[in-house]
Protein backbone atom coordinates (compact mmCIF):
# COMPACT_ATOMS: atom_id res chain seq x y z
CA UNK A 1 0.00 0.00 0.00
CA UNK A 2 3.07 2.19 0.81
CA UNK A 3 4.26 2.09 -3.27
CA UNK A 4 0.70 2.77 -4.35
CA UNK A 5 0.52 5.64 -2.34
CA UNK A 6 3.82 7.04 -3.36
CA UNK A 7 2.90 6.37 -6.60
CA UNK A 8 -0.23 7.87 -7.01
CA UNK A 9 0.97 11.33 -4.96
CA UNK A 10 4.64 11.53 -7.35
CA UNK A 11 2.58 11.09 -10.42
CA UNK A 12 -0.33 13.23 -9.30
CA UNK A 13 2.43 16.22 -7.85
CA UNK A 14 4.28 16.01 -10.93
CA UNK A 15 0.95 17.39 -12.90
CA UNK A 16 0.44 19.87 -10.48
CA UNK A 17 -2.49 17.78 -9.07
CA UNK A 18 -1.88 18.16 -5.26
CA UNK A 19 0.49 14.65 -4.81
CA UNK A 20 0.36 16.20 -1.72
CA UNK A 21 -3.51 15.66 -0.72
CA UNK A 22 -3.35 12.01 -1.53
CA UNK A 23 -0.02 11.65 0.52
CA UNK A 24 -0.89 13.70 3.28
CA UNK A 25 -4.66 11.52 3.34
CA UNK A 26 -3.18 8.31 2.95
CA UNK A 27 -0.41 9.32 5.98
CA UNK A 28 -2.70 10.68 8.46
CA UNK A 29 -5.45 8.36 7.85
CA UNK A 30 -4.19 5.12 7.32
CA UNK A 31 -0.73 5.12 8.51
CA UNK A 32 -1.93 7.12 11.84
CA UNK A 33 0.63 9.79 12.22
CA UNK A 34 -0.21 13.41 12.85
CA UNK A 35 -1.27 15.95 10.69
CA UNK A 36 1.99 17.90 11.41
CA UNK A 37 4.28 14.42 10.92
CA UNK A 38 2.83 13.83 7.50
CA UNK A 39 3.08 17.89 6.40
CA UNK A 40 6.91 17.46 7.00
CA UNK A 41 7.04 13.42 5.38
CA UNK A 42 5.20 15.80 2.31
CA UNK A 43 7.68 18.24 2.42
CA UNK A 44 10.51 16.09 2.01
CA UNK A 45 8.92 13.37 -0.85
CA UNK A 46 7.88 16.87 -2.51
CA UNK A 47 11.46 18.45 -3.13
CA UNK A 48 12.44 16.31 -5.74
CA UNK A 49 9.65 15.40 -7.39
CA UNK A 50 8.94 19.17 -7.88
CA UNK A 51 12.35 20.00 -8.73
CA UNK A 52 12.02 16.94 -12.09
CA UNK A 53 8.36 18.87 -12.95
CA UNK A 54 9.80 21.88 -12.71
CA UNK A 55 12.20 21.25 -15.19
CA UNK A 56 9.66 19.03 -17.39
CA UNK A 57 7.27 22.16 -17.56
CA UNK A 58 10.40 24.49 -18.15
CA UNK A 59 11.88 22.45 -20.47
CA UNK A 60 8.33 22.56 -22.54
CA UNK A 61 7.78 26.01 -22.07
CA UNK A 62 4.82 26.22 -19.31
CA UNK A 63 6.51 28.37 -16.82
CA UNK A 64 5.37 32.08 -16.65
CA UNK A 65 8.22 33.71 -16.02
CA UNK A 66 7.64 36.91 -15.14
CA UNK A 67 5.41 35.63 -12.30
CA UNK A 68 8.03 33.20 -11.20
CA UNK A 69 9.50 35.51 -8.84
CA UNK A 70 6.55 36.96 -7.19
CA UNK A 71 5.38 33.32 -6.58
CA UNK A 72 8.24 32.12 -5.71
CA UNK A 73 8.90 34.80 -2.91
CA UNK A 74 5.15 34.74 -1.77
CA UNK A 75 5.37 31.01 -1.45
CA UNK A 76 8.84 30.98 0.40
CA UNK A 77 6.63 33.46 3.25
CA UNK A 78 3.83 31.61 3.26
CA UNK A 79 5.90 28.39 4.35
CA UNK A 80 7.48 30.19 6.62
CA UNK A 81 4.20 31.52 8.10
CA UNK A 82 3.05 28.00 7.67
CA UNK A 83 5.52 25.96 9.30
CA UNK A 84 5.15 28.20 12.36
CA UNK A 85 1.41 28.24 12.53
CA UNK A 86 1.57 24.87 12.93
CA UNK A 87 3.34 24.47 15.68
CA UNK A 88 0.25 26.97 17.51
CA UNK A 89 -2.41 24.94 16.12
CA UNK A 90 -3.69 22.08 17.71
CA UNK A 91 -3.77 18.65 16.39
CA UNK A 92 -7.64 18.46 16.14
CA UNK A 93 -7.90 22.15 14.35
CA UNK A 94 -4.90 21.50 12.02
CA UNK A 95 -6.86 17.83 10.33
CA UNK A 96 -10.31 19.83 10.62
CA UNK A 97 -8.64 22.88 8.46
CA UNK A 98 -7.20 20.56 6.52
CA UNK A 99 -10.56 18.48 5.41
CA UNK A 100 -12.19 22.06 4.73
CA UNK A 101 -9.34 22.83 2.46
CA UNK A 102 -10.26 19.86 0.32
CA UNK A 103 -13.61 20.27 0.78
CA UNK A 104 -13.35 23.58 -0.81
CA UNK A 105 -10.66 22.52 -3.53
CA UNK A 106 -12.96 19.30 -4.37
CA UNK A 107 -16.05 21.33 -4.43
CA UNK A 108 -14.40 23.88 -6.65
CA UNK A 109 -13.01 21.37 -9.13
CA UNK A 110 -16.44 19.44 -9.51
CA UNK A 111 -18.30 22.55 -9.94
CA UNK A 112 -16.31 25.36 -11.18
CA UNK A 113 -15.32 26.52 -14.81
CA UNK A 114 -12.13 24.80 -15.72
CA UNK A 115 -9.36 27.12 -16.10
CA UNK A 116 -8.11 25.71 -19.36
CA UNK A 117 -11.95 26.48 -20.84
CA UNK A 118 -11.72 30.39 -19.19
CA UNK A 119 -7.71 30.91 -20.67
CA UNK A 120 -9.14 29.63 -23.92
CA UNK A 121 -12.53 31.72 -23.51
CA UNK A 122 -10.50 34.79 -23.17
CA UNK A 123 -7.60 34.07 -25.33
CA UNK A 124 -9.89 33.42 -28.20
CA UNK A 125 -6.46 31.18 -29.70
CA UNK A 126 -5.03 34.89 -30.41
CA UNK A 127 -2.05 34.52 -28.53
CA UNK A 128 -0.17 32.00 -26.55
CA UNK A 129 -1.22 31.19 -22.61
CA UNK A 130 2.01 30.85 -21.46
CA UNK A 131 5.20 33.51 -22.05
CA UNK A 132 7.84 30.83 -23.68
CA UNK A 133 10.58 33.13 -24.30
Amino acid sequence: MNHLAGFLAGATASMGLGGGFILIIYLSFFENISQSQAGGINLLFFLPIALVAALMHFKNGLIEKKLLPIIAAAGVAGAIGGSLLMYVLDEGLLRKLFAGLLLIVGAKELFGKSAHKKSADNNQGNKPLTDST
